[in-house]
């Protein structure tokens, strides 16, 4: 299986100006949601989990009661690639169809 294309400084940036929730830090893309409740960040976590699996290519994952932060990075490619990317998009609909929303909004 082929490596993912690491994206430099520019790709990445533009890439994130579509995904307004997720924020660079340093090798990761990191995003945090807040669910209307407990059961509804885990069924959210749940979706996310099967599909990380699907992709292969999983978050880490931190649960604090209603809210969930989310971080990617490919470590294969020492950076983030446009498999993060593909990742925050299917993240960002499971999140909405959980009813998540960033703590900004």
């Amino acid at each position: 299986m082929a490596l993912p294309d690491r994206l430099d400084g520019i790709e990445l940036e533009r890439e994130l100006a579509d995904r307004p929730a997720w924020k660079r830090e340093g090798l990761m893309i990191t995003r945090t949601a807040t669910f209307p409740s407990f059961t509804a960040a885990i069924r959210a976590v749940d979706a996310i989990a099967l599909m990380a699996e699907e992709l292969n290519h999983h978050p880490d994952i931190d649960i604090r009661w209603r809210t969930v932060r989310l971080a990617l990075t490919t470590h294969d490619v020492g950076g983030l690639s446009t498999l993060d990317i593909e990742a925050a998009r299917r993240i960002d609909a499971l999140v909405t169809r959980e009813g998540g929303v960033s703590p900004s909004a």
